[in-house]
């Protein structure tokens, strides 16, 4: 069994006992989060797709940590005009361990 989610305007294939890195989310280690945007699930009996979503379904994942990415450098430059710019991004990232899928 398996599922289609939306976090963090991303779509994640996920699975029970599955580990994925989506955007950051609130919570702290050892919570429970549901995720109730689900576009389609993937079972014994067949696939459900929503329109865009499946009414009632939801994902339970456990946080397992909330971190950071590492920096992304930016860097600009226009050449003979001695304009040069540095920037670095680190975006936050939450990891999930996914513990249930639930169908309507």
């Amino acid at each position: 069994m398996y599922a289609i989610i939306e976090t963090g305007g991303k779509q994640y294939r996920v699975a029970p006992g599955e580990t994925v890195e989506v955007e950051a989310l609130e919570g702290k280690v050892g919570d429970t989060v549901s995720l109730s945007r689900v576009l389609m699930m993937q079972a014994d009996a067949g696939a459900r797709i929503g329109t865009p979503m499946i009414p009632g379904a939801v994902v339970k994942a456990e946080v397992v940590a909330q971190g950071r990415q590492s920096k992304v450098v930016v860097f600009k430059k226009m050449r003979r005009k001695n304009y040069r710019r540095t920037k670095g991004h680190r975006q936050d990232f939450t990891r999930l361990k996914i513990t249930e899928i639930q169908s309507a």
